[in-house]
């Protein structure tokens, strides 16, 4: 290229290849909050409250019957909570709701129970709890609308 000629570098609408990518959206704790999940979360402890109220009182109430009950309510919220966020959060969040709940109403220092009898206390509280735990520790839910496969199958 001589004198006044200059070679023009091709200039387009399309993305470089080259370049090195960009960071990472931060994921897990380290993500911005976003209130709509906050909101669920509360939402949820405070499902996990009303459950535990309502348990204590239809366990101690109804025994056979009403510890199953209660028991599969915990259960169905805990699971609801999980399927519903896809996190592990979401069936913990219900069970610290649960949780505050049936501790404040399981007894007080004069000796005083909500609870009817000891061996409904200790099934309702360690069963809801066994179940807490397996909701929140249970392996990563498939995502169906990239299941492929069919119903079933």
């Amino acid at each position: 290229m001589s004198g006044g000629q200059r070679r023009q570098r091709a200039v387009s609408g399309a993305p470089r290849t080259d370049a090195p990518p960009g960071a990472p959206e931060p994921t897990g704790l380290a993500a911005r909050p976003n209130p709509a999940r906050i909101a669920v979360y509360t939402g949820l402890a405070v499902l996990g409250a009303a459950v535990g109220v309502a348990g204590t009182l239809v366990q101690a109430a109804l025994f056979p019957g009403g510890l199953i009950l209660a028991l599969v309510a915990s259960a169905g919220l805990f699971y609801g909570g999980r399927v519903l966020t896809r996190t592990q959060l979401g069936a913990l969040a219900p069970a610290v709701g649960w949780f505050v709940v049936v501790l404040l109403l399981g007894g007080r220092s004069e000796g005083d129970y909500v609870f009817g009898d000891e061996i409904g206390l200790a099934l309702f509280m360690l069963g809801s709890m066994a179940v807490a735990v397996m909701c929140a520790t249970m392996a990563r839910l498939p995502d169906p609308a990239n299941d492929s496969r069919p119903p079933g199958a």
